[in-house]
């Protein structure tokens, strides 16, 4: 919400017979008029200006003006969103790690799985297989670089 500026002006004249209250302004004509105003009418005029002036002072400190930039959008997100690049190039990789981890063996795709997927730790996965932790932990580790080979092979810069 905008303000325009004042279109009027006020003005107290004090005289031997007391103070006289004036209003000047122009009219849609571009003429000068001053009218002289009872005091009641004065006041209320510079109260409405204190208020207004309050209400002007209030707005700045608390409303949210109207041109919020890209910047500063960006600036105040939690999460930043992705750009449309950097959205495919996800995907794209995304696509990759599926397919190199579905070719792994059922044993190492499961454990792997298990591990990266599941948040298990070696020793769970050792119980739940019959196995040792060690061996878990080999299968796992071949398992990666299996993945990051197949995934390198496609993702070369």
């Amino acid at each position: 919400m905008a303000y325009k500026a004042k279109t009027y002006t006020l003005r107290e004249e004090s005289t031997e017979s007391g103070k006289r209250y004036f209003i000047s302004f122009k009219d849609g004509q571009g003429e000068h008029h001053e009218l002289e105003v009872s005091e009641q009418l004065f006041i209320e005029f510079r109260q409405m200006e204190r208020r207004n002036r309050n209400l002007q002072q209030w707005n700045q400190r608390h409303r949210e003006f109207n041109e919020v930039w890209d910047e500063t959008l960006y600036r105040r997100a939690l999460r930043v969103p992705k750009t449309l690049d950097e959205s495919m190039i996800e995907k794209e990789r995304n696509e990759i790690f599926v397919k190199a981890v579905a070719r792994l063996p059922e044993i190492q795709r499961r454990r792997f799985l298990l591990y990266y997927e599941y948040d298990f730790n070696f020793y769970q996965i050792g119980e739940m297989e019959h196995c040792t932790a060690s061996a878990v932990q080999k299968s796992v580790s071949v398992a990666r670089e299996k993945v990051k080979a197949e995934m390198r092979k496609y993702l070369k810069p």
